[in-house]
């Protein structure tokens, strides 16, 4: 659909048209059929990585910024704040997600900081609020126009066991909540990158109530409370986007896991893109896997209205946003 681009993050859709972001922390729209039609430059966020982003039904856009860096590095101008994007206009603050995170530190925090920040998903409702899914102080966030913030949820860690080439044992992992969608019920879906070890099949999605306050996801007692498990068996999740009739799309950035790319040494992996389809009682049912092995690092995906699915790849270098179907 559109090609060109320098590593190729969030994508959004509304209308035909798709909104996407790329490495400088530049954000575009573009028709939605057609080879590189209609190109629009939005604006462009601090940062210097693509941010996450989403559009509502009226077509304004919203950007988040993440912490950048390595942990514990203080976060640069601009980083963990989520942008409303105007054209021809500079992006507008509307809330410093560190800011609030540093008051409300994580009570289940394994590693680092309880107070690490780092604004990794980014959904808007049709109120208006916009729901952020934040990879460090593993919770998410409901943010209101004018930058009041609640903790809608909170993901424990999971206790799993190592790949044997690190050991074997048994460790607590944190969830790394990077992604989050709401799916055609009105529930929100949040998505698990999986912290070290990263063991693959071992990241969930998570199905919270509308409305939730301070709910929390327990891995432990997956089926209690406002926040249930939807689904298992995934692995080092990066984007969740939510389709007709109660589908989801889910992206692994590396089907074999994060951490297993990060130490191959090599510049790019093969990620993955499935279909999860709703099953029986708010459970997930079977999924299908598209374009298989086609993906290098994938990173963002979304649905139009008419149903065509459309994904970002690869995450660091020459790339483009494909439509899939």
């Amino acid at each position: 659909m559109v090609t060109g681009l320098n590593g190729p993050r969030g994508v959004a859709a509304y209308d035909g048209k798709i909104v996407y972001s790329v490495g400088d922390g530049s954000v575009y729209e573009a028709w939605a059929y057609g080879k590189n039609k209609g190109i629009k430059k939005l604006g462009t966020v601090p940062g210097g990585f693509p941010p996450a982003i989403d559009t509502n039904r009226w077509g304004v856009t919203y950007a988040l910024t993440g912490a950048g860096g390595e942990p514990g590095q203080p976060i640069p101008p601009g980083g963990a704040t989520l942008f409303r994007m105007r054209p021809g206009k500079a992006p507008l603050p509307i809330a410093n997600i560190a800011k609030y995170q540093a008051k409300d530190p994580d009570p289940y925090n394994v590693s680092e900081s309880p107070t690490e920040t780092n604004p990794f998903g980014v959904a808007v409702l049709r109120d208006g609020t916009i729901l952020v899914a934040d990879a460090a102080n593993n919770d998410l966030l409901r943010v209101w126009p004018n930058g009041k913030i609640k903790t809608v949820a909170r993901l424990k860690p999971r206790v799993i066991k190592a790949p044997s080439n690190l050991g074997g044992q048994l460790v607590p992992s944190e969830a790394v909540a990077t992604s989050v969608t709401v799916g055609s019920d009105g529930y929100y879906y949040v998505g698990e990158l999986r912290g070290f070890p990263a063991t693959p099949g071992t990241s969930q999605i998570w199905r919270i109530k509308p409305g939730s306050v301070n709910a929390v996801c327990d891995p432990v007692k997956p089926y209690k409370g406002h926040c249930q498990r939807y689904a298992d068996g995934y692995t080092s999740i990066v984007d969740l986007a939510a389709g007709p009739r109660g589908t989801l799309a889910v992206v692994q950035l590396a089907r074999d896991s994060w951490l297993a790319w990060e130490m191959s040494g090599q510049p790019t992996a093969v990620g993955s893109l499935f279909l999860q389809y709703r099953g029986k009682y708010n459970k997930a049912g079977y999924k299908k896997e598209l374009v298989r092995g086609k993906l290098q690092l994938p990173a963002g995906v979304a649905f139009n209205k008419y149903g065509s699915l459309f994904v970002s790849s690869p995450l660091f270098g020459p790339g483009a946003v494909y439509r899939v179907r």
